[in-house]
């Protein structure tokens, strides 16, 4: 069995996270979230040194930032990233991941579901993308995901909960990666990486 720590911004990405480290034979030994990609950033210097005895997979969105591999050298800055540390960007959200996967959009938002994007790595705002398909959900949907009028909050109350057990029980990565390079670039390193040790 091969052990790696597991770096993410949210409980959504720890989620997609897990689920990919398990598809490439990977446990993982510790989680490391705090909220917010802000925690990450500031701890790239210790991942790299904790990856050179237990192996890290890191995954962030790419938000505004103009490209991955751009975010990657701002964040590690003159610091050289080891092998295995493993530094993945969700383009530009993990929710572009999710609509990825058609057959799971579906699970959530009904048969009727229509209009899934065909390319969600293009889209500028994946998680609002998925909060619109959601209005027209089975009512318990928008409950879960939306959030309520007037209310402050970017999302539902039950968004997490609801999404992370879409993960669990109906998204698959390989279906995902078919619409997502981002995802499928990060399968193959880490089906690289396993396949190294």
């Amino acid at each position: 069995m091969q052990w790696i720590a597991l770096a993410t911004e949210d409980e959504l990405s720890e989620q997609v996270g897990l689920h990919l480290a398990h598809e490439a034979g990977f446990e993982v030994g510790e989680c490391l979230r705090r909220g917010g990609n802000g925690y990450l950033r500031s701890r790239v210097a210790n991942f790299c040194q904790m990856s050179q005895t237990l192996p890290v997979l890191l995954i962030t969105d790419l938000d505004q930032a103009r490209c991955a591999s751009t975010l990657v050298k701002e964040w590690l800055g003159k610091k050289q990233k080891p092998a295995s540390f493993m530094f993945r960007v969700a383009v530009r959200e993990v929710e572009s991941w999710l609509l990825a996967d058609h057959d799971a959009m579906r699970a959530l938002l009904g048969r009727k579901a229509t209009k899934l994007p065909t390319a969600p790595d293009d889209l500028q705002d994946p998680k609002e993308a998925l909060l619109r398909l959601a209005l027209n959900a089975p009512r318990d949907v928008p409950d879960d995901l939306v959030v309520k009028q007037g209310s402050i909050a970017s999302q539902g109350i039950g968004y997490n909960a609801r999404l992370c057990g879409l993960v669990r029980d109906s998204w698959q990565a390989a279906r995902a990666a078919n619409r997502s390079p981002s995802l499928q670039r990060a399968r193959i390193r880490l089906r690289e990486f396993a396949d190294s040790r």
